[in-house]
């Protein structure tokens, strides 16, 4: 008993404790579940790091002790281990107190380590990031796992706790050089100089969860940890299959221009299949490309209502493939030409800021997405020819509007990055082998945390998401494919949410993500409910590239950025943007994006079909959704979420939970098999 009683009174000591702490290890407000100071009502989560991404920039003349005027910066980039004890308390949804723990940390292969201090360099692959008792000078510690030596202190650190996505980021964390590595270094009075910066992106998991009601425990359960240490490895597949396998950085690469940035995300791809996959640089076509595109998901009550792409970038086009095993697949470079070819199993690393490089960038009007063709040519080469116009800061990278990243215009607001290796050898692959077709899991996404107003910095969270577009990480939406034409074009995706934000109001939300059709999009049109009153009618779109010289696009104008036009009738609402014979230029869903549209109506969500128009050929198709018309009405709550009816079309149910990796995603949907053409 006395036990028990010890346990309790330790308990409550230590909600005194966290709550007299929550401003200073949180920016969220405190919490107003609290009737008085002392007998607080909730829930008190202690949790830990599922999975982080850790990244360290440090000044290579301040470990040096170089006078050098000319500054040499390093990226060191981790991954955390799994399930690693650095707990963390949450009351309320409230990051609340961070408690002794620690991070053991694994240096990331694609970004390679760079030469540093012999003492250093023979202990990166076993540092840990361990967070100091509260009677320490500092709050973390960046130590040798092993040995326990202190490289650095860490001073400063905004600690960022979304419950949402149960993501927990540490952003401006200054490296100083502890007293025991300056010694080492032979320059003791270095100690406590500032040699860099450190960020942490960690996925949360609750391992305990207690509920109080006025500051008496009612219950206590302790969830199982997932165990999981990575994405994990799919076996190999039949034939050449490239897919993304990591997303693992993000970077601002210049100043804003005006009301813009330009960014570059990292890339690792992987070859899941048993073929090689040919990196032939240009003027060679064989070769994959990759467009790099940014989202958001915000609105509504719990910031889930909305899913929205807020940037693009032009293509890469690929050189040279270097053989990893980043994907853990087990690199295989027999019969296969290296450097040339992306081997069986392996892996090829693309950093941030190259991805960004203007003249390793093309123009997407040039290809066609489905069966990877570009025209062939001579130096300077049509599907990259920079020819006759200069560049600046957002130019051809993922250009993205400031407002859409100023954390302080979209607080609590969820962001992924995502890119698709499409390749012209698995198109020619799929014709000759109609059942090692692998062209449809191309794209891999990312969270990221954004922080800042003006310029933005950007922390992984959790794992890549393996395998499946972005579209697929809008938490409570139903996400249906569409394949209007099996063999001779690609597929798309309509999303859809159906929320209700007031009695008797119904709001409607709906994406469509075009993967790689080269027909593209051009009208969107829904059913409606006889006397059905609609209001708050919208439609978004991604900024688009302008025109130039030499860019695909007709007359080298560029794509327009003209809104749809929205035409309602008394049975439906419709968007459409130009016909092709109207404006080649056409502001199409075009393949790699994805727009929004959205109304709020006063009768409530019905099983039917909406129907998805075509820009360059085709007839339009139906797909499953749900709207303010046909079929029986289910239940509507106000947190009321659509879900999908049994179709013709392949459906698939987006994951219930926003951390992207592949556990929770969406249930496996059937791959589309293009048959041979006549």
């Amino acid at each position: 008993m006395s036990k028990i009683k010890l346990t309790l009174s330790g308990f409550m000591f230590l909600l005194l404790l966290l709550f007299g702490l929550s401003r200073v290890f949180s920016r969220n407000p405190d919490t107003k579940n609290t009737p008085n100071g002392d007998a607080p009502s909730g829930t008190l989560q202690k949790m830990i790091v599922e999975n982080a991404s850790v990244t360290m920039q440090l000044d290579l003349n301040g470990l040096n002790g170089s006078n050098s005027l000319v500054a040499r910066p390093v990226t060191l980039q981790f991954s955390a281990a799994a399930n690693s004890f650095f707990p963390i308390l949450v009351f309320n949804d409230l990051l609340r107190g961070v408690k002794p723990g620690s991070m053991a940390l694994i240096p990331s292969r694609s970004g390679g380590i760079p030469a540093l201090p012999v003492r250093l360099g023979a202990s990166v692959k076993q540092l840990a990031v361990e967070k100091l008792p509260s009677n320490q000078s500092f709050g973390l510690a960046v130590r040798d796992n092993k040995t326990g030596f202190t490289f650095f202190n860490v001073e400063g650190g905004d600690y960022d706790y979304n419950a949402n996505a149960r993501s927990l980021g540490i952003e401006g964390g200054r490296l100083l050089i502890s007293k025991e590595f300056a010694n080492a270094l032979g320059r003791p009075s270095d100690a406590g100089s500032v040699v860099g910066k450190i960020s942490v992106g960690a996925a949360m998991q609750p391992i305990e969860i207690t509920q109080l009601v006025n500051g008496k425990r009612t219950s206590v359960v302790e969830p199982p940890l997932t165990h999981r240490a990575g994405p994990g490895a799919a076996q190999l597949v039949a034939g050449p299959d490239i897919i993304v396998g990591d997303l693992p950085d993000m970077v601002q690469i210049d100043p804003a221009v005006g009301s813009q940035v330009g960014l570059g995300i990292a890339t690792t791809s992987c070859n899941n299949g048993d073929q090689p996959v040919n990196f032939f640089a240009l003027p060679n076509t064989d070769h994959p490309f990759f467009p790099e595109n940014f989202y958001r998901m915000s609105g509504g009550a719990d910031n889930f209502e909305r899913f929205e792409q807020i940037g693009q970038s032009w293509i890469k086009h690929t050189f040279g493939a270097d053989e990893g095993d980043d994907c853990a697949l087990g690199c295989n470079t027999n019969n296969c030409t290296q450097f040339s070819q992306l081997c069986p199993g392996c892996s090829d690393p693309y950093l941030a800021d190259e991805n960004g490089w203007y003249d390793l960038l093309g123009s997407r009007a040039w290809v066609n997405p489905f069966t990877g063709f570009m025209p062939p040519g001579p130096s300077p080469y049509p599907s990259s020819n920079h020819d006759g116009h200069s560049h600046d800061g957002v130019s051809h990278r993922v250009r993205v509007n400031i407002s859409d990243l100023n954390t302080t215009l979209n607080a609590g607001a969820t962001y992924f990055a995502e890119a698709a290796y499409l390749d012209p050898l698995e198109y020619t692959w799929c014709q000759t082998h109609p059942g090692q077709c692998n062209m449809y899991n191309n794209a891999s996404y990312h969270q990221f945390l954004v922080n800042g107003t003006t310029s933005f910095t950007f922390s992984p969270v959790g794992q890549t998401a393996r395998m499946q577009p972005a579209i697929m990480a809008w938490r409570g939406a139903t996400v249906n494919q569409v394949q209007p034409d099996p063999g001779n074009d690609g597929i798309s995706f309509v999303g859809y949410k159906v929320t209700s934000p007031a009695p008797g109001v119904y709001h409607y939300e709906y994406a469509l993500y075009n993967y790689n059709l080269d027909r593209s999009i051009q009208s969107f049109s829904v059913p409606l409910g006889a006397g059905a009153n609609l209001s708050n009618i919208g439609f978004h779109a991604p900024p688009q590239e302008p025109g130039w010289p030499n860019d695909g696009t007709f007359n080298n104008q560029g794509y327009s950025s003209m809104p749809w036009a929205v035409t309602q009738t008394s049975d439906s609402i419709t968007w459409n943007s130009e016909t092709f014979a109207q404006n080649q230029n056409a502001n199409a869903i075009r393949f790699g994006t994805l727009y929004n549209f959205r109304f709020d109506a006063d009768q409530p969500p019905q099983t039917t079909n909406a129907t998805v128009g075509f820009f360059k050929t085709g007839s339009p198709v139906m797909v499953a959704i749900q709207a303010p018309a046909g079929g029986a009405t289910p239940t509507a709550t106000p947190t009321a979420t659509a879900t999908a009816t049994a179709t013709a079309t392949a459906t698939t149910t987006a994951t219930p939970r926003p951390t992207p990796t592949p556990r929770n995603g969406p249930s496996p949907r059937p791959r589309p098999t293009p048959l041979p053409r006549p």
